[in-house]
């Protein structure tokens, strides 16, 4: 196994992510396999395990805290994560932090982490009635948290603007979401250089896209085969990750016990891709991803009448057009109700100006579908506060 330095501790480069465990036919997480998995991501070397509140209707924190209780605590090291993305009338940083602690069987978190603090939740996270900055602080310095983070699937200006503020001045790493797909159709490029400059460890999640780039066309397959023959898609997406020297921690979350011995595999030892080969990931990520071809130019916004930031919004349809994702649909969310695609008039002023040619409220009207159809943040946040109103431990 592939071990990372952060500060005083030596962390297996593979983190085993407990949002994607075996289930069984019921939707319930597969305790028994999910203790297989552990024992053997142990046996090979894993000591990072990350769970959060939300995973699996909150039965991700207890299910990790058994299968992890089975070996000794010096074994592990266990990360979770305060749920203030989700929005709630009332927020309890305390009740909450003591709860998550008794559903993992755990007296303190070796990392905890300010759950995706975005542009969606800023306002919450940022409010000083609730006092979730200062509380978890407290925690760390207490002895309760050895090491706070946040994880975040901001935009890099509103990510800027996180880390110069104060929750940048406390944490110790920053989780983002970082894949070769991503590198460009979510310009993580920028955010890992926003750390990079700042001087903060990167902790990686979604490194396959949540498994879109485990399972590519045969085509695009076929190319990767004739360079490194019998190495999975998935392996692909983690040497690329290997050879990002900033990145500390990758997360995988891996939902069987096939899954998991290919990542370890993979992390066994250091393979990172040759320049060439990372050259062939980046053709197979344009031609995965050539939706409308804007350039951001913004002759197109000069002459909307409504205002609208149309180079953000194709951006936000073409990362919908190929997968569905969290990260466009809550960006849309974060807008004004005129600035999002359903204010646009379509009267063709943007479509005669541009450049690429793009049939500019043609795709607002796609991404207006999408959207629709497209699960919100806002309401699974209500259906999980139901379920912490009436949840029994």
């Amino acid at each position: 196994m592939i071990y990372k330095k952060f500060q005083d501790l030596s962390l297996s480069a593979l983190g085993f992510g407990t949002m994607r465990l075996p289930v069984l036919p019921d939707g319930t997480p597969d305790q028994e396999t999910v203790n297989r998995m552990v024992d053997y991501a142990l046996e090979n070397g894993v000591n990072y395990f990350d769970t959060a509140a939300p995973y699996h209707g909150g039965q991700s924190e207890i299910v990790t805290g058994r299968a992890l209780a089975r070996h000794p605590r010096s074994s592990w090291m266990l990360a979770d994560k305060y749920p203030g993305h989700q929005h709630s009338e009332v927020f309890t940083p305390q009740a909450t932090f003591e709860k998550q602690l008794r559903k993992c069987g755990v007296d303190y978190f070796d990392f905890y982490l300010y759950h995706n603090v975005c542009e969606n939740s800023l306002d919450d996270y940022m409010n000083p009635r609730w006092g979730m900055l200062e509380y978890f602080v407290r925690e760390r310095e207490a002895g309760r948290i050895r090491h706070l983070g946040l994880s975040t699937h901001a935009k890099p200006d509103v990510l800027e603007s996180i880390l110069d503020g104060p929750y940048g001045q406390v944490i110790e790493f920053c989780q983002i979401q970082l894949n070769y797909l991503d590198w460009t159709l979510q310009d993580a490029a920028r955010k890992l250089e926003l750390l990079r400059e700042r001087g903060i460890p990167v902790w990686v999640m979604e490194p396959v896209r949540g498994g879109f780039l485990a399972k590519l066309p045969p085509a695009e397959m076929a190319r990767l085969e004739a360079l490194r023959p019998g190495e999975s898609a998935a392996s692909w997406g983690f040497r690329w990750l290997q050879g990002i020297p900033e990145v500390g921690m990758v997360l995988s979350g891996m939902s069987n016990m096939e899954q998991m011995q290919d990542n370890i595999r993979t992390f066994s030892s250091g393979a990172p891709l040759s320049d060439s080969e990372r050259s062939l990931l980046e053709d197979i990520a344009t031609r995965l991803h050539s939706g409308e071809p804007c350039t951001a130019c913004r002759y197109c916004c000069d002459g909307c009448p409504q205002g609208l930031d149309i180079p953000s919004l194709i951006s936000y349809y073409n990362d919908l057009s190929l997968q569905f994702s969290f990260t466009p649909v809550m960006q849309i969310e974060a807008l004004p109700e005129d600035k999002r695609p359903s204010a646009c008039l379509g009267c063709g002023a943007c479509a005669a100006i541009c450049p690429q040619g793009i049939q500019i409220p043609d795709v607002l009207s796609r991404l207006c579908g999408l959207f629709d159809k497209a699960p919100k943040w806002k309401d699974i946040c209500v259906e999980r506060n139901k379920l912490d109103a009436t949840e029994k431990l």
